[in-house]
C-alpha cells in the first residue's frame, strides 16, 4: 500500500463536480468535541460524542489530506467541534503544514488561542477565524453558556503580535432579537482592532429542531444598520469566497457578510468537508456521506481512495435547498460536521 499520494500530473485530473465546478477547498474536522455550548449549535447537555476509535488519528488525517492535494485541493481549513481541544493539535497542524498547501487555516472559538498561538503559527497556520458572537461578557455567557469572554479576547490579542499571518477574522452568528444591539459595537470594533468582523446568517444546523427562518437576521439588514452611522464601500473578493466584504468609506477597517440563507452562493461553491470520523460530505447540508475511514483502514491504495473521492464529488449537490419545499436538515449538527 502506498502511503504517499501521487503528485498531480498529466494523467490525474483535478476534482470536478457534476455541475462543472472545480473543487479545491477542503474543510477538515479533527474532533466533534467542544468546550462551549452555543445555543445555535448545541444543547446545554446530553450531547452524544463520537467514540474514540471512530476518530481518525493524525497519520490518517494527514494521509487523506495528501490524497486530496494530489487531486487539486490547495486550501485546507481545520475545524471542529473545537479543534484546539484535541490533544497535541499543533503537532497535527505541523504535519499538515508540511504538505505544500497554498493555504492552511483554522476556525476556533478562541478559548485556547492564548496558549497555542505560537505553536499554531509555527506549524504553518496563516489564517485564523475566531467565533465571537457578542462584545459583552454577560451576553457572551448567555449565548455560549460559558463565562469565558475574557479568555477569547486574550486569545485574539495573542495573534496580533504576528506579522506573518493574514487578517484575523471574527465570526458572529447573526440572530434576530440578539445580534442587533451588537452591530454598531462590532463596527466600531472593526475600526479599532486589526480584525475583519464577519456576520454569518443563522442556519438550520443546531442540535435541535428549533430553527425558524424569521430568526435569521440577514446580512443586508446588518449592513443597513451599520451604514446609518458608517458608510461602506464594497471590496472585490475571490468569486469563490463565502464572505462579501465591505470596507468603511474612510478606509478604516472592514466587515464581511456570509449570507447562505438570503443570498446563497452555491453556484460558485468549491468546497467539500471531511468529518472527524472520516466521512466525506460534499455540502454542509448533505443528507448523504461517503466513508473514507473504512477503505483507508482496510488498506486501500491512494489510487483507490482517489476513485472513491472523485465519485463522491461528482455527485455534489447543486445547492443546499434552504427555503425550498421539502428541505431536510442533515442529521448531524454543525459541531459534528465541522465548519
Amino acid at each position: 500500500m502506498s502511503n504517499e499520494a501521487t503528485p498531480i500530473s498529466g494523467n490525474i485530473e483535478p476534482l470536478m463536480d457534476g455541475h462543472g465546478r472545480p473543487i479545491n477547498d477542503l474543510r477538515v474536522s479533527v474532533t466533534d468535541l467542544c468546550n462551549l455550548r452555543c445555543q445555535y449549535c448545541m444543547p446545554a447537555e446530553g450531547v452524544e460524542w463520537l467514540s474514540h476509535d471512530s476518530i481518525l488519528d493524525f497519520e490518517e488525517i494527514t494521509r487523506l489530506i495528501r490524497v486530496f492535494i494530489s487531486l487539486g485541493i490547495s486550501t485546507v481549513r481545520l475545524t471542529g467541534g473545537e479543534p484546539l481541544v484535541r490533544r497535541d493539535f499543533p503537532t497535527l497542524a505541523g504535519m499538515i503544514g508540511k504538505l505544500g498547501l497554498d493555504d492552511l487555516s483554522i476556525t476556533t472559538n478562541g478559548f485556547y488561542l492564548e496558549r497555542d498561538a505560537d505553536a499554531l503559527v509555527a506549524a504553518g497556520i496563516r489564517r485564523f477565524n475566531v467565533s465571537l458572537d457578542t462584545l459583552t461578557r454577560e451576553r457572551y455567557a448567555e449565548i455560549t453558556r460559558r463565562d469565558v469572554f475574557d479568555r477569547v479576547i486574550a486569545g485574539l490579542g495573542a495573534l496580533e503580535k504576528f506579522d506573518n499571518i493574514g487578517t484575523i477574522k471574527t465570526n458572529a452568528v447573526a440572530m434576530r432579537g440578539f445580534t442587533e444591539q451588537d452591530v454598531l459595537a462590532f463596527a466600531e470594533f472593526a475600526r479599532k482592532r486589526p480584525y475583519q468582523v464577519r456576520f454569518i446568517e443563522y442556519m438550520p444546523l443546531g442540535g435541535g429542531d428549533d430553527w425558524r427562518a424569521e430568526e435569521v437576521l440577514t446580512g443586508a439588514e446588518i449592513r443597513e444598520l451599520i451604514e446609518q452611522r458608517y458608510p461602506l464601500v464594497p471590496v472585490i473578493v475571490d468569486p469563490h469566497a463565502t464572505a462579501r466584504v465591505w470596507r468603511f468609506a474612510d478606509g478604516v477597517g472592514e466587515v464581511g457578510f456570509i449570507n447562505p440563507v438570503s443570498e446563497p452562493f452555491c453556484g460558485s461553491c468549491d468546497r467539500i468537508r471531511m468529518t472527524a470520523d472520516g466521512k466525506l460530505r460534499t455540502c454542509l447540508f448533505s443528507l448523504y456521506e461517503t466513508d473514507l475511514r473504512e477503505p483507508l483502514r482496510a488498506g486501500a491504495s491512494d489510487d483507490e481512495l482517489r476513485k472513491v473521492i472523485r465519485d463522491a464529488v461528482w455527485r455534489k449537490e447543486l445547492k443546499h435547498q434552504i427555503g425550498d419545499a421539502g428541505f431536510r436538515k442533515p442529521e448531524r449538527p454543525m459541531s459534528s460536521i465541522g465548519g
